[in-house]
């Protein structure tokens, strides 16, 4: 069985609770990526994506430069190790709904790749459309939504 460390993406970024947004959405477009994960050191806190950029932080009227990513980041991450198999993680993606998952090393669990969707599409032969099909079904909101 294939693993994720056959197929992840090594040569990953991440980005410090303190920084600001600002500094994650110029991260976000020198790389073309629309979610990073968010490091204290090696360690892996949360992750940040344009999303959480904009419906957290912008729409809410606050300053790019002076929001942290703390104050919009995901703090309840999905995460795999390495020696997972490849369908394993498939199923993770799609029982919670996400197409990105950071792969931490199983001896120090520091961050050491990510793994997407689109990898598993190209590099490894097991059954995606189901996946994708379980990914993009509509998800309940994350927050109450307010009556009008």
């Amino acid at each position: 069985m294939q693993t994720i460390a056959d197929i992840m993406t090594r040569d990953v970024r991440s980005v410090s609770p303190q920084e600001s947004i600002m500094r994650a959405a110029q991260l976000m477009d020198e790389m073309n990526v629309g979610s990073l994960p968010v490091c204290d050191g090696t360690r892996l806190i949360g992750m940040v994506t344009d999303r959480d950029i904009t419906v957290r932080a912008t729409a809410a009227g606050h300053s790019p430069d002076s929001t942290h990513v703390e104050d919009v980041m995901s703090a309840q991450v999905r995460w795999c190790y390495e020696d997972q198999t490849v369908d394993e993680v498939m199923e993770q993606m799609a029982d919670s709904q996400i197409r990105r998952v950071p792969v931490l090393d199983h001896n120090s669990d520091a961050l050491i790749g990510i793994v997407s969707l689109g990898d598993m599409a190209t590099k490894h032969s097991a059954q995606v459309d189901r996946t994708l099909e379980e990914i993009s079904n509509p998800s309940e909101p994350d927050r109450p939504q307010l009556n009008s």
